[in-house]
């Protein structure tokens, strides 16, 4: 039900062989009662109970208790907004509170200033039924407000919340966790005879409690569709009693909930010798390729607990899931849900492929060719020279025009057509035509299908299914020599965030083409090195690239690749404070993306110009330019780039004091980071979360995010991190706490030439009273450096290798690295080479240094 429910009323048929989740419901509801409250989660298979355990605990509750039961439908804040229409007194207060939910201050902010209007007493108990099934943004917001001390509500409240047993629960501190499972003999009995409305013969008890296996779900259903003269042994029951009905009755919903994959694959593994017994995963791999079903949703079944894999066996943790697999539906019931589909996640633009060469005249043994093949060759061969230096969406309609023509006779050209208008689509920010071509790429097998389907999962918002495929294209490296499908498996590292993995690919496919001399194919190859060397942070690896690129995109008259470059190069520019380059490339690249229609290289452009502006200190500039590519709309940015772009946008507009703003790109940056398709952004979302909280707390998350930076790879991100938590330590009065972080970012600002990083940060450790060495003062800063700093400098200086400075002082190798690149940085020098010199000027003798 939706809304609040008052107390349940009296007489209501008791929970059977629930004591232990009960007695957890009793504790959660005395801490509340008590001011403490807290979060308990509630799991169980379909049917188990989990609603009835929530009316229940609300009905004994004696403070206000709301239950709110899932919307119905996943409407991004849907489920946020139902709970708040439950709490809240007027629909016009929902409104509000809905709007404050979705803006800095968070939907626990927004519940605690609606419970208190409500509330007879002091102690209240929200029950949210079904989790799973809420849409992403309000499960975003609900897990930020319990994992915020002191914003999942007023003190006093407590959350008791349900969820399927597949379902992955929010990580929450203190939170408990029950589970519902089956019930015993008697429980079962018992609840049989609550449930009859006339005696239960002997027969039809012992029929029903041996079908439903302690099931209550399923006990329930099926004596639903007993009569009473069956249940009383005056007509005979069916057997079995627990069929296709029932089953679907309590599991179909769980079912509707799979990807199709998913749903194929449990199909398979009950089908196969041995029924519900365990099987080894090499016959249900060997079967799914047989039916052409891709094995990579095994894994999710596996991981939600729907599949158990013991060794090398699966089998169904549920046996009446197996049943309901291969039962088929009812007709009043789907096969699957329905409802709008999750919105789009960010992702990393694809390569254009390479068309096939064209197929060879039909032998006379075969058909003659049809006359569309012609026709669609001919749109195939202009769309793609209009996708290289034309407007890309006369290039798209051209392509899919192609790809209808060539479907019947030519599938392999048709699958060719069907990726370039998707390329084309994506280089114009057209999600909604990225999926219309995704989903008639037909023809295409193997790498090709998986790539298709991954991303064409990844935009219709369903991240584990994309995850699952577009792992197994990045599997292909190594065991792949053709070039475009290399570029195919590098573009999906990029979506899954794997920066390395994206540039070893595209590199591999470089080098082929090089090697086979596709020239067509070498300026897509290095502008997609470029960007997955860009995304890792390495920086003059991308102008390296980016400038081959370009070149070569000159020579081939590929205009819009040739854009592209430019863009990635007014990046680099932005980084090392190279002013005229970042204007000069950045016009470059509107130049052509504006009346092209290119707007992945124009977001990336703006986005060049505004990260310049925050480099000079320009905040209110680069927040200015940064507000269109964080939004969506017509005037908005590129799909794929929006949440890259916010955490550049929020410390932007946190400088220049448009909180509000950067709150609400915050939150929404939250729900894109849960799904788990970007490595780089849990550190980020937390150096976000840092730059806008107060107090202790902004500590902590600064912290957090540095650690969370040790696991992406990314040290410009990281530096730039370190120079806001330094930043944020001096003007909080800790300068000696500051310089710490400081000179690491100065290392790599230093090491990356971002020399306008790099001066923000040396005048922010001067404002320390750090000091900073120069060229003319190398040696006396020697003889600043720590006793052990001292010895390292002067036995590399004499030549030694890092392990043999590490074997002499009893370090790691990667201590010594550490240490090395701290002591190039106070030094303000390079490498080790320059080490002998500055040594030597400062006087020192052997390997004595001050203790």
């Amino acid at each position: 039900m939706n809304g609040a429910t008052p107390a349940a009323a009296p007489g209501r048929p008791p929970l059977y062989d629930r004591a232990p989740q009960l007695a957890a419901v009793a504790r959660l509801s005395a801490r509340t009662v008590e001011g403490t409250g807290g979060v308990l989660f509630v799991t169980g298979d379909p049917g188990t109970g989990r609603s009835a355990l929530l009316a229940r605990a609300a009905g004994d509750f004696p403070g206000a208790a709301y239950q709110v039961a899932a919307p119905g439908h996943r409407v991004p804040w849907s489920g946020a907004r139902a709970l708040l229409t439950a709490l809240a007194p007027t629909a016009s207060a929902a409104r509000r509170a809905l709007r404050q939910a979705r803006g800095e201050d968070g939907l626990g902010a927004a519940v605690a200033g609606l419970v208190p209007a409500t509330a007879p007493g002091p102690a209240v108990l929200v029950c949210l039924d079904d989790l799973h099934l809420w849409d992403a943004h309000s499960r975003a917001a609900l897990a930020s407000a319990w994992q915020e001390r002191g914003r999942a509500g007023r003190p006093g409240t407590g959350w008791l919340v349900s969820a399927a047993r597949h379902h992955r629960l929010p990580e929450v501190p203190r939170a408990g966790t029950v589970r519902l499972g089956r019930l015993t003999p008697a429980g079962a009995r018992a609840l049989l005879h609550d449930l009859s409305p006339v005696s239960v013969a002997p027969e039809a008890e012992d029929l029903l409690l041996r079908e439903t296996a302690g099931h209550p779900g399923v006990l329930t259903a099926a004596v639903r569709r007993l009569s009473p003269a069956q249940l009383s042994g005056a007509e005979r029951p069916p057997v079995p009693v627990v069929d296709a009905a029932v089953l679907h009755e309590v599991y179909g919903g769980l079912l509707g909930s799979l990807p199709a994959d998913g749903r194929r694959l449990l199909a398979l593994v009950a089908t196969l010798p041995g029924g519900t017994s365990p099987v080894r995963v090499e016959t249900v791999l060997a079967a799914a390729r047989a039916a052409r079903t891709p094995a990579d949703a095994l894994d999710g079944l596996i991981a939600d607990g729907l599949l158990r894999r013991t060794d090398d066996t699966l089998r169904f943790a549920d046996p009446f899931l197996a049943r309901t697999a291969l039962a088929p539906p009812p007709p009043s019931s789907p096969a699957r849900r329905t409802g709008p589909p999750r919105p789009p996640a960010p992702r990393a633009p694809s390569p254009v492929p390479e068309p096939r060469p064209a197929a060879p005249a039909a032998t006379p043994a075969a058909a003659p060719e049809p006359a569309s093949v012609g026709r669609g060759r001919a749109h195939l061969a202009w769309g793609t020279a209009a996708l290289a230096g034309g407007p890309v969406t006369d290039a798209y309609e051209a392509l899919l025009q192609a790809a209808t023509l060539l479907r019947e006779a030519a599938p392999a050209e048709a699958a060719d057509a069907r990726f370039l208008a998707m390329e084309a689509a994506w280089a114009a920010g057209d999600a909604p035509g990225c999926l219309t071509a995704l989903d008639g790429a037909v023809g295409a097998r193997g790498t090709e299908r998986d790539f298709a389907e991954g991303l064409r999962a990844a935009l219709g918002g369903r991240p584990d299914e994309a995850r699952g495929l577009l792992t197994r294209v990045v599997a292909v490296d190594g065991a792949e020599d053709e070039p475009r499908l290399l570029l195919r498996a590098g573009s999906a590292a990029l979506v899954l965030g794997a920066t390395t993995a994206a540039a070893r690919l595209h590199a591999r496919a470089l080098a082929l083409a090089r090697a086979e001399g596709r020239a067509a194919l070498l300026p897509h190859a290095l502008e997609h090195l470029a960007y997955a060397e860009l995304r890792a942070g390495r920086y003059d690896r991308a102008a390296r690239h980016a400038r081959e690129g370009l070149g070569e995109a000159e020579r081939t008259g590929q205009a819009n690749v040739a854009a592209h470059q430019h863009a990635v190069l007014a990046l680099v520019a932005s980084v090392t404070d190279d002013g005229p380059g970042v204007t000069e490339h950045a016009g470059r690249a509107l130049a052509t993306a504006r009346p092209h229609g290119l707007l992945q290289a124009a977001t990336l452009a703006e986005w060049a110009l505004a990260r310049a502006d925050l480099g000079r200190g320009l905040a209110a500039q680069a927040a200015a330019r940064l507000v269109p590519l964080v939004h969506t709309g017509p005037r908005g940015g590129h799909f794929a780039l929006r949440m890259l772009a916010v955490p550049c946008f929020v410390e932007a507009a946190v400088a220049c004091g448009r909180y509000a703003e950067a709150r609400a790109a915050t939150e929404e940056y939250a729900v894109w980071a849960a799904q788990g398709l970007d490595r780089a952004a849990p550190p980020r979302l937390a150096r976000c979360r840092a730059l806008l909280a107060e107090g202790p707390r902004a500590g902590y998350w600064f912290e957090e995010a540095v650690r969370r930076h040790d696991d992406c790879g990314n040290d410009f991100e990281r530096a730039r991190t370190l120079l806001a938590y330094g930043c944020w330590l001096r003007r909080h009065r800790r300068p000696s706490e500051a310089r710490g972080p400081l000179r690491d970012a100065l290392v790599t600002f230093e090491r990356a030439a971002a020399t306008g990083w790099a001066d923000r940060t040396r005048a922010e450790l001067r404002a320390t009273g750090g000091e900073v060495a120069g060229a003319a003062d190398r040696p006396a800063a020697l003889r600043e450096l720590t006793p052990q700093q001292q010895r390292i400098a002067r036995l590399a200086a004499q030549g030694a290798t890092n392990q043999e400075i590490a074997d002499r002082l009893v370090l790691s190798p990667r201590t010594i690295d550490h240490h090395l690149r701290n002591i190039y940085a106070r030094l303000q020098i390079r490498s080790r080479v320059q080490l002998p010199g500055v040594v030597a000027a400062a006087g020192a003798d052997g390997d004595g240094a001050r203790r």
